[in-house]
């Protein structure tokens, strides 16, 4: 039988993220912090939700969660299969946890979870390691990690990529920015137990400039991909063939050999289920803006770069098309009849 703090302790943080339906306490531990401290996690989104769940199945020790989406967390921790502590505030996850990590959708989250009322600062323990792997602007990430060793903290910035596929399966590459090499490897542990690849990039905010440059390339090859699919149904090609000889051929990519944007070419890409489950149009329009700010920063020319934040505005404009896979710009451009 639940014993009554560990009930009470689950309505606690149900009420704090909001949730309608109360969090089924069955899921939660109440145990005190080993002496280490517990790894606390911030985020539950698509790639969150994955990447917690790699982490909690490969960790020891207490394990923390919050999230503002009641629903999120009580997905998770139906789903996590061990002990979860859900944490009703990112200070209170932050007074448990040794190691914290954050995956969070913009700049202004990750500031107001660090920074703001009731955010990690107030509670971050002397030593705590911080891994920020939400993709924001570079200034933004390396004024978050200074504000968190200012404060007795270490911090790096770790973005990902990889997509929900490599979520789901732990095969995502962590691009990381750390003040020294011992940051760094204190933070590899972990970042290796939801991912196949954790590289250093270089100093603080190097990690996110390679992620920035990463989804630019992304970006400009998912539209050459789509463009080229395109053509050649147009010609009268089947696609799977086309697709066959482009992924033996000089054209392969990832957004041809992994993400095909066209329907049924590859059974596993978000183009065969309805262009879900994947990495949507107005976060790729985010992300290209944020290439768009470091580029006039850094005096960079973008060419490709701008027509596709164009091409990706223009689509975002769309509801529906917004919150799809962006590799729903082949669905966009099949739609057109440009002479």
């Amino acid at each position: 039988m639940l014993s009554r703090a560990c009930t009470l302790s689950a309505a606690r943080a149900a009420r704090a993220a909001g949730a309608v339906a109360a969090v089924s306490s069955a899921r939660f531990s109440t145990a005190a912090p080993a002496a280490g401290g517990a790894v606390g996690f911030i985020g539950l989104g698509q790639m969150g939700h994955h990447m917690a769940k790699h982490l909690r199945s490969k960790t020891d020790a207490p394990f923390v969660v919050f999230d503002k989406s009641g629903d999120a967390v009580s997905r998770f921790c139906a789903e996590a299969g061990q002990a979860v502590d859900v944490a009703a505030s990112p200070a209170e996850l932050a007074r448990q946890s040794s190691v914290i990590v954050t995956v969070l959708p913009e700049s202004a989250h990750v500031q107001e979870v660090y920074s703001g009322s009731g955010g990690i600062l107030e509670g971050i323990r002397a030593g705590a390691l911080c891994i920020d792997s939400s993709t924001i602007d570079t200034s933004v990430s390396a004024d978050v990690s200074r504000q968190v060793i200012a404060a007795g903290g270490r911090a790096v910035d770790a973005p990902i990529s990889g997509g929900i596929m490599g979520a789901q399966a732990g095969t995502l590459t962590f691009m990381v920015g750390s003040e020294d090499d011992a940051d760094f490897e204190r933070a590899r542990v972990h970042l290796a137990k939801m991912g196949k690849n954790v590289v250093r990039c270089g100093a603080l905010g190097a990690g996110q400039a390679a992620k920035i440059c990463n989804n630019l390339l992304l970006a400009i090859s998912m539209v050459g991909t789509a463009e080229a699919m395109n053509l050649g149904v147009r010609l009268g090609l089947d696609p799977a063939v086309l697709a066959s000889i482009v992924n033996t051929s000089s054209g392969r990519c990832w957004a041809s050999d992994t993400a095909n944007p066209v329907p049924d070419v590859i059974p596993t890409a978000p183009s065969s289920k309805g262009y879900s489950g994947g990495f949507k149009t107005r976060l790729m329009l985010k992300d290209l803006g944020l290439v768009a700010t470091a580029a006039r920063d850094s005096k960079t020319p973008l060419l490709l770069g701008a027509l596709a934040e164009n091409i990706y505005r223009h689509m975002s404009s769309s509801p529906e098309l917004a919150d799809q896979d962006f590799s729903v710009v082949y669905k966009w451009l099949a739609g057109r009849q440009d002479a």
